[in-house]
């Protein structure tokens, strides 16, 4: 695999190459982004089940208490 590169700015989020660039449709192109300060958002991926079959496990009960308060 060649690899050449090239200088470019971000402009209102889409990069800039100098103007005498020309590259072919569909060409496969790496960003790489030197001295920056951007950090990946954080995720927090929700809880699921291994086994969906499961679920029926946590199935919720109500039960009803007397207005009194006794058990």
């Amino acid at each position: 695999m060649n690899v050449i590169t090239f200088s470019g700015i971000v402009e209102n989020g889409q990069i800039r190459l100098p103007p005498n660039v020309r590259l072919p449709e569909r060409a496969t192109v790496y960003v790489v982004v030197p001295d920056s300060d951007l950090t990946a958002p954080s995720r927090i991926a929700s809880p699921h089940l291994c086994h969906p079959e499961q679920a029926v496990d946590f199935r919720k009960e109500v039960t009803e208490v007397p207005a009194d308060g006794s058990v």
